[in-house]
């Protein structure tokens, strides 16, 4: 029952501040109950690790060029080794295609810990450019899952 009480707690604080940074146990569990009570408020999960995303703001809100791996093949008459190909933003695009009765999109990233202080400051700031984009950063492991706002977080 105490759940039911903190993950609203949780998903007010998330409406409130649009971004927190979090501590969840790492034996792991945790943070399932939390994604699934904000999906119950009416947003629409968004589950993803930073590592490798590059320019955050590129892959989150602009048409970006990505590479697949060459694997030693080489074209000709190219600079840079294999085709490029352009994807989509990733949460532009999902916030266009929302269904009616959604109240936006929770962006929930792992291995949080690895970004630059600038990093962390464009996903705290995300929410005030795009008010239908809630940002669930995981920062660490902690005894017990423990959020605040990550426009105060501090980087270590």
């Amino acid at each position: 029952m105490p759940l039911l009480v903190i993950g609203n707690k949780f998903v007010k604080d998330l409406e409130k501040h649009g971004a927190l940074g979090v501590r969840v146990p790492l034996e792991g569990g945790y943070e399932g109950r939390y994604r699934r009570r904000v999906r119950e408020a009416g947003y629409k999960d968004v589950y993803m690790s930073v590592r490798g995303l590059g320019d955050l703001s590129a892959y989150l809100e602009g048409v970006h060029g990505v590479r697949p791996p060459h694997l030693g093949k080489k074209n000709d008459g190219q600079a840079a080794v294999g085709y490029r190909y352009f994807v989509p933003p990733m949460i532009s695009y999902r916030v266009g295609e929302l269904p009616a009765g959604a109240k936006g999109i929770s962006l929930w990233l792992i291995e949080g810990h690895i970004l630059s202080s600038q990093e962390v400051a464009f996903l705290a700031d995300l929410p005030k450019q795009e008010p239908k984009i809630k940002v669930v950063l995981e920062m660490g492991g902690d005894r017990s899952f423990q959020w605040e706002p990550l426009a105060g977080y501090s980087v270590v």
